[in-house]
């Protein structure tokens, strides 16, 4: 009855949707996974976690859960201390949970980046979370449950803390070490969580994290593929394969103690904490942010109220004459070793060249390249930008040509004037209006660049700031050249066969580009061209040439 009477009141009161951060924080609130957690922090509890990794009450908890909402959606819907507002699912709109709100107050982010993530520097992807996407204020109070968010991947391994623990009494496990990982597993690893199952005489939970992890890291289907197909390479009986929902921090020290407890939540007696772990890489001066064992040292200092015991381990090298994996530090002096790194890994990926068995399994490898295909199987765009008449739409239809003689993937030609027709008939000529066509055309860039496709862009694009955006947005997704057809405004005015500069001239047409409207050439193209100087040929060829640099055409 009362999941019923939730139900019912959650949908008359105000209501704020999560931000995906949020989502993976409430889920592990509600399922027991944040215990003790019962709600996001307030204010006392917030400065005490930032301040003694503890909440007032003693209870050793390291890193501050909150949830932030901006002020003035707050005054909107007229919250204050007392009053209960429904937390909504950002992916269908569904009720979660219902918050008392204890308190709002802002925050000291500087101080708190200083505290939790040792240093306020923005290089730390929390760091700049914390500045750049977190609201002015924040909410605490305590939550019940409307509903569990719904999940529609891997649904048979997304198991709650409860379901959890009940597995392990079905499978009579007693003593259970769990992995914590947000990269592919590899030999080394299924070798490191073996020896820790050996050295403990305990099972293994591999409990990867697929909620937030730190930007520019694998998607989370293909990594999950990759430990489906690494399961079967343990010894049948000795391991299974969990989910986590967590948005990490890559809090290093602080976010190992954070990890060993929700990992204590889940059942398990034993955790792993290896080298760098929970690492964000290196801070603004180039240096790593934490020590490369500062994490098992801060978890080593709080072992005895973990209720969880701590099995830190060395990076595990490979020696080739034996061939066997050994902890680096157990390694005898003069030992031949064999190691690649992640940057080593990606480019092999990249490129195409071979990963040996001794590294990862074959199953893994081959998931791996069809999730990061070389360079000659994905997308990339060609965005031309220039004046009306400069050429730009003439080299965008040879270039096309050329590529579609080239074979190997399709070209799609993206026309200043058709997409005016197609998708943006309703925007006039201000400078909102053209960057939201430009940005538009960015959307569909980098969607089709995504799918493996080329992409020809030629629109006039004539403000810097709307060209970036584009850049950014496509690079993410492949390849992206920006070339400015950089021809002289009176070759263009000559090179009109539609009268519109001279109707621009004499007034008739206000907010032309290039007569009594701005146009800002690119500083960072990565081609100039100029169709009065060079013939349009010559134009595509060095295009092609770029592409060709670069792996996106030809054979190597």
């Amino acid at each position: 009855p009362i999941q019923a009477q939730l139900q019912t009141e959650a949908e008359t009161l105000p209501y704020v949707t999560l931000t995906e951060r949020q989502l993976c924080d409430l889920e592990l609130i509600l399922n027991g996974g944040f215990s003790p957690l019962e709600g996001f922090l307030t204010e006392a509890e917030y400065t005490s976690v930032v301040e003694t990794l503890r909440l007032p009450d003693g209870t050793l908890w390291a890193i501050p859960i909150y949830l932030d909402i901006a002020r003035a959606e707050l005054d909107k819907l007229n919250v204050s201390a007392g009053s209960r507002l429904t937390l909504r699912d950002p992916r269908d709109d569904r009720p979660l949970a219902i918050l008392t709100v204890s308190d709002l107050y802002q925050p000291d982010r500087a101080i708190e980046a200083a505290k939790v993530y040792g240093a306020n520097d923005q290089a730390h992807p929390a760091v700049h979370y914390l500045f750049h996407n977190t609201r002015d204020t924040f909410v605490g109070g305590k939550l019940q449950a409307v509903n569990a968010p719904q999940h529609y991947d891997y649904v048979a391994i997304r198991r709650t803390p409860s379901e959890v623990r009940a597995l392990f009494k079905k499978l009579n496990w007693t003593r259970v070490v769990a992995f914590q990982t947000r990269n592919p597993m590899h030999r080394a690893h299924r070798e490191l969580t073996v020896r820790a199952a050996r050295m403990r005489h305990a099972n293994v939970l591999i409990q990867p994290v697929v909620g937030l992890t730190k930007p520019g890291d694998i998607d989370h289907f293909t990594r999950v593929r990759v430990y489906q197909a690494i399961m079967p390479k343990y010894p049948n009986g000795m391991a299974q394969l969990s989910l986590l929902p967590l948005a990490m921090r890559m809090g290093g020290p602080r976010e190992a103690v954070w990890h060993a407890i929700i990992r204590k939540n889940f059942g398990a007696t034993h955790f792993i904490v290896g080298r760098d772990h929970a690492g964000p890489g290196k801070n603004s001066q180039g240096q790593d942010f934490y020590g490369p064992y500062e994490a098992q040292d801060l978890v080593l200092k709080y072992k005895d109220e973990l209720d969880i015991e701590v099995v830190p381990f060395q990076m595990l090298t490979y020696l080739p004459d034996t061939d066997e994996y050994m902890p680096i530090n157990e390694v005898p002096e003069g030992t031949k070793t064999l190691n690649i790194s992640g940057t080593e890994l990606r480019r092999r990926l990249k490129t195409g060249a071979p990963i040996p068995e001794w590294f990862s399994y074959p199953e893994v490898v081959r998931i791996l390249r069809e999730a990061n295909p070389p360079r000659d199987k994905q997308g990339f765009t060609v965005f031309l930008t220039g004046l009306h008449a400069s050429g730009k739409e003439a080299i965008a239809r040879a270039l096309q040509v050329a590529l579609n003689q080239e074979g190997g993937r399709s070209v799609s030609l993206l026309l200043g004037e058709t997409i005016r027709q197609e998708l943006s008939s309703e925007l006039g000529f201000t400078k909102r209006e053209r960057d939201i066509n430009v940005a538009r055309i960015g959307f569909v860039a980098s969607e089709l660049t995504r799918a493996g496709a080329g992409c020809i862009a030629a629109p006039i694009a004539p403000y810097d700031e709307a060209r970036q955006l584009v850049r950014q947005q496509v690079s993410k997704a492949g390849g992206f050249y920006l070339v400015h057809v950089a021809t002289p405004l009176e070759f263009c005015i000559k090179n009109d066969q539609t009268g519109v500069y001279q109707r621009a001239i004499d007034g008739e047409i206000k907010g032309f580009t290039g007569i009594n409207d701005v146009y800002e050439a690119p500083e960072n193209a990565d081609l100039v061209a100029d169709v009065s100087k060079t013939s349009i040929s010559q134009i595509v060829h060095e295009i092609i040439l770029l592409l060709e640099r670069d792996g996106y055409i030809g054979d190597r």
